[in-house]
């Protein structure tokens, strides 16, 4: 009984430190966005810069709230979210493909993987012309450029993934004559389905980065066009605005793939 008591205590200890760092955890972020804010408005006040450039936090919160009514930003939200979706789709589904290929073969691994890993610093915006003749002007070139962006953080993510699968698993495959489908289905992505969806979210944030980042280039629709109306407007209270929205869409679009993937933090 006592031991059973002592094993009790220790169990809720345990689950109580859990708890009490949580609260910290959020404790500090809530301390770190207020003392930015108050940073910002005092700035803005402070007569150190030009107004215009640093607006106040009212000024960017009643901007926040004129866009969020303006049926041209939900238009220009649905594009852009269109384009991250596909990005993310063929992308991720590439690079888990190229990755089990390099993973699982030694020979195409030796052969290939090296053009992969040097390819994959490369900023994917230096693409955007080979895309936009290959896929013209509209948002195809856009989603082709998120794709390509995303397919080297999953396929390196994948590869990873592989090598780290027990050899006792694939032995039981094959000792079963699974087809290559089967290996992949049954096997490889069930043991390696941390490292995949890890790729996945990150792949998520860098599609996210390379569309906006195409749409300010050229393009006549999405956030990233709408960014760079209202910086030609220099309407800054808006502009930040947008970027906070931005920001915050991004955020949840993580966290709801966290969510669905299991891997939130």
């Amino acid at each position: 009984m006592a031991a059973s008591g002592e094993i009790r205590t220790a169990t809720m200890g345990f689950r109580a430190k859990p708890n009490s760092m949580a609260r910290q955890t959020n404790i500090i972020r809530i301390a770190i966005v207020l003392i930015i804010a108050v940073s910002w408005e005092a700035l803005s006040r402070s007569g150190l810069v030009f107004k215009d450039v640093v607006p106040s936090l009212f000024s960017i919160g009643a901007a926040i709230g004129k866009l969020l009514t303006l049926p041209a930003f939900y238009a220009n939200l649905q594009v852009t979210a269109w384009e991250i979706f596909l990005s993310l789709a063929i992308g991720s589904s590439l690079g888990i493909f190229v990755g089990i290929l390099l993973g699982s073969n030694r020979f195409m691994s030796f052969a290939y993987e090296h053009y992969v890993y040097y390819l994959a610093p490369t900023p994917r915006i230096i693409f955007f012309p080979v895309m936009i003749m290959w896929f013209g002007v509209g948002i195809a070139s856009k989603i082709a450029l998120g794709a390509l962006s995303c397919f080297f953080t999953v396929a390196l993510s994948t590869a990873g993934g592989m090598r780290e699968i027990d050899k006792v698993l694939i032995r039981v495959g094959k000792s079963f004559r699974a087809t290559p489908m089967q290996m992949g289905l049954k096997i490889y992505l069930p043991a390696m389905r941390v490292p995949v969806l890890n790729g996945i979210r990150l792949g998520f944030g860098t599609a996210t980065v390379t569309c906006l980042l195409a749409e300010t280039k050229l393009s006549n629709q999405g956030l990233g066009y709408m960014i760079m109306q209202i910086y030609s407007r220099f309407d800054m209270p808006s502009l930040y605005g947008l970027l906070i929205i931005v920001f915050v869409v991004a955020g949840i679009g993580n966290l709801i793939l966290g969510k669905v993937t299991g891997t939130s933090a």
